[in-house]
């Protein structure tokens, strides 16, 4: 198979020849410019609660339901994501990270959609606004035992742990876990700046979905936003969708964190791509608004997201200033690299794009596709003022899991 293409990555006309699930050859053409689509590394999310009403965390959650998401997935350009587990009752999670880790276990096609499992909750804060959509019955402190009896169930997937490090045993949690290899994110929160600095200096390193899963009001200049967002050790990944975070707020992060420490992610819930109307999800209500966003019925608190990076990406670019290339560079190179994904897009420049749109920092290409890269790769065509990539087609190790045509 050859993909003609803009490398968006690099602005460079290539081709790539795939074969035998890599990218074989990528030569650089001449010619054709914008006539043609883009090319660029399959994107990774890192945070998918569940979509078109099927649910991660959900009793009736079955093995069939991830190639059904993925597939949904591929669709916007999503080769790759990590499915999210939220609050919920002890038993019921670890049947699902079971039922997860037997579908990956079993080397089959929707097994190579999973690039790891994402743990948000049940450790966070239980006050409403930080606890977001989260069931406050199942809330509780960090357990290591009950962790290590569910990282056992999901075969050494779970990736990512989201927690308040304000709950008791937090710190001894982070620490176990990031020396366990697992990943560590403050999100759901209401912790102060002592308590914050102390959960890096244990292993947080990064910040879930950044000013959301937060109180409507705060203290304007002492809150656990801006000390998340002054620390240098902490990544952030960030919910671009126009409803999660107004433009300014989008420009100030990733102008503070720079481009190659931010992450997006979609978030996107179990009622993303469902008609509007009032839903049950768990022991809450969710209403899918006509605007396209989701929220916890009757109240101003979102309720996880209802778009895909395929919409949050020119969201992004449009809000932060930054370039395409960047913005892609946000859902693939730099989550291969926070989480050093050995079947990654090529991370070489280890670090990451340069500031783009500071003072004194010029736009440079990023490093564009590479031979010798498992061919997750995705086709689209984009212009300003578009609304979302339209993709063409997405190849998952090679094999072709969405075609428009």
């Amino acid at each position: 198979m050859k993909l003609l293409g803009i490398d968006v990555l690099s602005g460079q006309s290539i081709r790539v020849e795939v074969a035998e699930g890599v990218a074989a050859a990528v030569e650089v053409v001449g010619g054709a410019g914008q006539q043609l689509a883009y090319l660029a590394p399959g994107l990774i999310d890192i945070q998918v609660n569940g979509y078109r009403g099927l649910d991660y965390s959900a009793e009736d959650f079955e093995a069939g339901h991830l190639e059904l998401i993925a597939a949904d997935l591929a669709a916007a350009g999503v080769v790759r994501h990590f499915p999210t587990i939220i609050t919920g009752p002890r038993e019921r999670v670890l049947r699902n990270l079971g039922l997860i880790a037997r579908v990956v276990g079993a080397g089959g096609e929707p097994g190579a959609a999973v690039a790891g499992i994402h743990l948000e909750g049940p450790y966070i804060c239980p006050e409403d606004g930080p606890r977001g959509a989260h069931d406050r019955e199942f809330v509780r402190d960090p357990d290591w035992e009950e962790f290590s009896r569910w990282q056992e169930a999901a075969e050494g997937l779970i990736r990512l742990v989201t927690l308040a490090p304000e709950r008791p045993g937090a710190l001894e949690f982070i620490r176990r876990a990031v020396a366990a290899g697992v990943r560590v994110a403050l999100g759901h929160t209401q912790a102060d700046a002592t308590t914050i600095a102390r959960a890096v200096q244990a292993g947080a390193s990064l910040s879930t979905h950044l000013g959301n899963g937060s109180h409507a009001l705060m203290p304007r200049l002492r809150n656990y936003i801006w000390e998340q967002l002054a620390c240098d050790e902490l990544w952030a990944s960030i919910i671009t969708d126009g409803f999660h975070l107004p433009d300014s707020v989008i420009r100030s992060f990733w102008r503070s964190k720079g481009p190659g420490r931010v992450i997006l992610t979609s978030d996107v819930a179990v009622m993303g791509g469902k008609p509007p109307g009032v839903y049950r999800w768990g022991g809450i209500e969710v209403e899918v608004f006509a605007d396209g966003h989701l929220g916890l019925a009757g109240t101003e608190y979102l309720a996880g997201a209802a778009h895909l990076l395929d919409w949050d990406i020119p969201r992004c670019v449009a809000a932060s200033g930054c370039s395409l290339a960047e913005a892609i560079a946000a859902c693939t190179v730099n989550p291969a690299r926070y989480f050093a994904l050995p079947e990654g897009p090529d991370v070489t420049d280890t670090n990451g794009p340069p500031r783009s749109g500071l003072p004194g920092a010029e736009p440079r290409p990023l490093p564009g596709l590479r031979p010798g890269i498992r061919a997750d790769l995705v086709q689209f065509r984009w212009a300003p003022g578009d609304q979302r990539l339209q993709i063409e087609c997405t190849l998952r190790g090679g094999r072709t899991v969405y075609s428009a045509v």
